[in-house]
């Protein structure tokens, strides 16, 4: 009898780790998603300033593998019975479940927040935002991680009607090399985009962000990029999480409490060999799926799973369309001296980016996915 593999989420994990599995002999895929199209996330700041991204039909990126299709949002999961419920009733019955729900924007920690911020973390985020910035005016993009930085010198560049600030809680371009930030800068001045270092935030405002301090930074539009929340889901189904709600995950990505259930992708808790906790993006998310799939292989031949084993190479920063900064890290994404920028390195993110849209489609391209580097996972195509 065909193991019934279920696959929750059809994001850059989900996609790719649903029609590898669906290689394997003896297994049945279905994979769910809320949405019947695939969001490049790592583009949400471009759709936000009106340009024009083509989005694809996940149907159509499944091709001709051999995986059910189910569009529907998933609101509880029974670990007892191993089955997922639909929002329209529907339930889905698994042996082995690949939980890939991913992240949103957490805009509850901060009072006013939900009520007035623009978060930017999926299709209608980014729609609904442009659609606010249409009247111009003064911009506030709180959060000064990668999403908050592509962000602000996405609209300085491309409306320059548009007056932008960056609100970070630390100093710019923190985890970045003194090249790295240097570079930073020198855009963000070319670009007037003011940034606002050490910028705590008490309260968001119809008008503006109230800071811890008193300060008052008037905007007529806020873009919340300070934090990512992940769903109840996991939790709520007795699976062990930690304090942010994400699964634990082992060494093989398994569940520490559900072996039958793996954690791939924004909603796990993962980590490196020796414990560091791999930081939330595609770089990570399509490797571990190609993992996942290599070792649900393992188990149906009664092999021991082998650990997921990964590295960084790069961090990459879009800094509008015609500049970018790839700033080159160590094992553990920890920055060197060594950085790319200008021209070139928006061409270069431009192709990682593309690599990691074609990996939806062609998942043995997940090998030049963003930020990551060669490992025994990442170079098996789990075929």
């Amino acid at each position: 009898m065909a193991t019934r593999i279920l696959v929750l989420g059809a994001g850059y994990s989900g996609l790719v780790a649903a029609q590898l599995t669906a290689r394997h002999r003896d297994t049945r895929v279905t994979l769910v998603n809320a949405s019947d199209r695939f969001v490049e996330r790592v583009r949400l700041h471009q759709v936000a300033t009106g340009q024009e991204v083509r989005t694809r039909p996940i149907a159509e990126l499944l091709g001709g593998a051999p995986v059910e299709f189910v569009v529907g949002r998933v609101t509880a999961i029974d670990a007892a019975k191993r089955e997922a419920e639909l929002a329209d009733g529907r339930r889905l019955g698994y042996d082995t479940l690949i939980y890939a729900l991913g992240s949103r924007s957490d805009v509850e920690s901060v009072p006013g927040a939900a009520e007035h911020a623009c978060p930017l973390a999926t299709a209608d985020d980014a729609v609904r935002l442009r659609e606010r910035l249409a009247g111009g005016g003064a911009v506030a993009v709180v959060g000064g991680g990668l999403t908050g930085i592509e962000a602000a010198t996405e609209l300085a560049e491309t409306r320059p009607d548009l007056t932008v600030r960056l609100l970070t809680d630390g100093r710019l371009g923190a985890a970045l090399s003194d090249r790295g930030r240097r570079h930073l800068r020198r855009v963000f001045d070319r670009l007037g985009v003011e940034v606002l270092e050490d910028a705590r935030v008490a309260e968001v405002r119809a008008d503006g962000v109230l800071l811890v301090d008193g300060e008052h930074v008037p905007a007529g539009t806020v873009v919340w990029t300070a934090g990512f929340r992940v769903p109840h889901l996991a939790r709520q189904a007795g699976f062990a999480v930690d304090e942010r709600g994400r699964m634990l995950v082992d060494a093989a990505l398994r569940s520490v409490s559900h072996p039958e259930v793996y954690g791939i992708g924004d909603a796990a808790a993962m980590h490196r060999q020796g414990g560091q906790e791999l930081r939330l993006a595609c770089a990570t998310g399509l490797p571990a799926a190609q993992h996942v799939a290599r070792t649900i292989r393992q188990g149906l031949g009664r092999r021991a799973p082998s650990p997921f084993r990964f590295r960084y190479v790069h961090q990459c920063i879009s800094l509008g369309r015609r500049d970018a900064l790839i700033q080159y890290v160590r094992a553990d994404d920890s920055p060197v001296g060594l950085v790319l920028t200008g021209r070139i390195a928006a061409l270069y993110k431009e192709a990682i980016v593309r690599s990691a849209f074609a990996a939806q489609r062609h998942p043995a391209l997940v090998a030049l996915a963003p930020g990551g580097g060669p490992s025994r996972d990442r170079l098996d195509l789990a075929g």
